[in-house]
């Protein structure tokens, strides 16, 4: 499908790895020209050549860290022409209210909470003067189903939900859209991580990772790429009358009800 995106500059955050690294992708094919935004050059400097490779519009990076203020201060002025942001940077901690202590939690919402926010309104305040932006926000499905032992995760998401809600229905004033991304279990180099300690605990073999996704919707976690597909496509014109809105993207877990 033409989304009708080539030549629009995408600004991702996140973007080394992951979910960013395939938004990016998914908005390369479609022409975009990139800023890809985390703060590992190495890891940066690897993501732009396969994409340098891969064809598409221009590539560059900045190792930047988002927690801190005057580095969105930076981006902000040497990409005052961004048509697509895309906030996809930080990964908060779990655990409890007692295992979480304040200063994990502090660290882990300055980049993500605080750097959204702050993204957002810096490069709102640019795209208002142009008109026909958007800004995709990739949240987390625990805000709307929070987790007691992902208790910092949880409400931080929740925020972030409400901020793209209040955002977005204003936006259209300014020719602005404003949309989220809920994922799910994804899988990401940090799931398979935790599933293979999983089986190594309940199964005795981290070998057998896979095994422990059995109960998860289509018996698998979804894949960076159905991620993508879906930011570009809410970045594009044919998406033009969606703005102040979340979409879940995780196989219907949140929609299933169990028996007391």
């Amino acid at each position: 499908m033409e989304l009708g995106l080539r030549g629009r500059r995408a600004l991702v955050t996140g973007a080394s790895k992951g979910i960013g690294l395939a938004c990016a992708a998914a908005l390369a094919e479609e022409g975009c020209d990139l800023v890809l935004v985390a703060r590992g050059a190495a890891d940066l400097d690897a993501a732009a050549a396969r994409l340098r490779a891969e064809g598409g519009g221009s590539v560059t990076t900045r190792a930047l860290d988002l927690a801190d203020s005057r580095a969105v201060d930076a981006l902000a002025a040497e990409f005052p022409e961004t048509d697509i942001l895309v906030n996809n940077a930080g990964a908060i901690p779990g655990g409890s209210l007692d295992a979480v202590d304040e200063a994990r939690w502090r660290a882990a919402w300055d980049l993500k909470v605080f750097g959204y926010a702050n993204m957002c309104r810096r490069f709102y305040a640019l795209m208002r003067e142009r008109g026909r932006s958007v800004i995709v926000n990739v949240i987390g499905a625990a805000g709307e189903s929070p987790d007691a032992d992902y208790i910092a995760g949880s409400a931080g998401n929740a925020a972030l939900m409400a901020l793209t809600r209040a955002l977005g229905g204003r936006s259209p004033d300014d020719g602005i859209r404003v949309v989220g991304i809920n994922p799910g279990p994804i899988l990401t180099d940090r799931l398979e991580a935790l599933l293979r300690r999983r089986a190594a605990e309940t199964l005795g073999d981290p070998g057998r990772w896979r095994e422990t996704m059995a109960a998860m919707p289509f018996g698998r976690a979804g894949d960076v790429r159905e991620v993508a597909a879906l930011a570009a496509f809410l970045a594009s014109d044919l998406s033009s009358y969606t703005s102040g809105t979340v979409v879940t993207v995780d196989g219907g877990m949140g929609s299933r009800r169990k028996a007391f």
